[in-house]
C-alpha cells in the first residue's frame, strides 16, 4: 500500500497530497499526518470523494488509510450542478482576516496556494488596495501567480495602488492595469469572489 508522507506539512498540503491520489486513480493509500487537524480534514476530503477512511496512531502522529473506488469526484458532482468556469477573484487586501501576527498573511500564501492545485483556476486575478502588497512583496504568492497564469489566468494589477503604497517598481508578476479594465474583468466574470 502507498504511503503519502505528510508529516510537517501545514494545510492544506497534506489534502492536495491525498486529492492527488485520489484523482491518480488510487483506491487505497495511508496518509501520514502529525495533527488532529490533518486528521479531519483528510477525513472530510475522504468523505466527499466517495472513500472511507481508517485512523491509526503512530509514532510521531497518525496514519490515515483511504479506501474507494479510485475514482475522483469532481465538485459539480457533489453539488449536482455545474460550477462557473469563468470566474474572477478581487484581491484588496494582503491577508486573510483581521489576525494579528503572521496567521492572516499565512492563510493567504496557502490560499494561493491552493489555488495552483485547483483543476479550474480563476480566469482572472484582480489586485487592488492593499491587495497589490502581494505580487510586490510576496515572492510566494508571486511564484504561485506565475503558476496560475501558466494555466490561462490574466492577473491585473491596479497601477494607482501600486504609485500609492510606493510599490510601482516592485511588481513581480501580473499587469499593471487601471480600475477600467479591473471593472470590464469583473463584469466578464460568471462570478466574482471577493478576498
Amino acid at each position: 500500500m502507498e504511503l503519502v508522507n505528510a508529516m510537517g506539512l501545514a494545510c492544506p498540503k497534506p489534502v492536495i497530497l491525498a486529492k492527488k491520489e485520489i484523482d491518480a486513480g488510487k483506491g487505497t493509500f495511508v496518509v501520514a499526518v502529525d495533527n488532529d487537524i490533518a486528521v479531519k480534514n483528510l477525513e472530510k476530503l475522504a468523505q466527499s470523494q466517495n472513500y472511507t477512511t481508517a485512523t491509526s496512531e503512530v509514532e510521531g502522529g497518525y496514519h490515515v488509510t483511504f479506501n474507494g473506488t479510485g475514482k475522483a469526484v469532481s465538485q459539480a458532482e457533489q453539488s449536482n450542478h455545474k460550477q462557473p468556469n469563468n470566474w474572477a477573484l478581487f484581491v484588496n487586501k494582503d491577508s486573510i482576516g483581521t489576525s494579528e501576527g503572521d496567521l492572516g498573511p499565512s492563510l493567504m500564501t496557502m490560499f494561493f496556494y491552493t489555488l495552483t492545485e485547483s483543476n479550474e483556476p480563476p480566469r482572472y486575478i484582480l489586485f487592488m488596495n492593499e491587495g497589490v502588497r502581494l505580487p510586490s512583496e510576496n515572492e510566494q504568492v508571486a511564484e504561485h501567480l506565475k503558476t496560475l497564469q501558466e494555466k490561462g489566468t490574466e492577473v491585473l494589477v491596479c497601477g494607482t495602488c501600486l504609485k500609492f503604497y510606493d510599490l510601482t517598481d516592485k511588481l513581480m508578476t501580473g499587469s499593471v492595469s487601471n480600475m477600467y479594465d479591473i471593472s470590464e474583468r469583473m463584469l466578464l466574470a460568471d462570478k466574482v469572489i471577493t478576498l
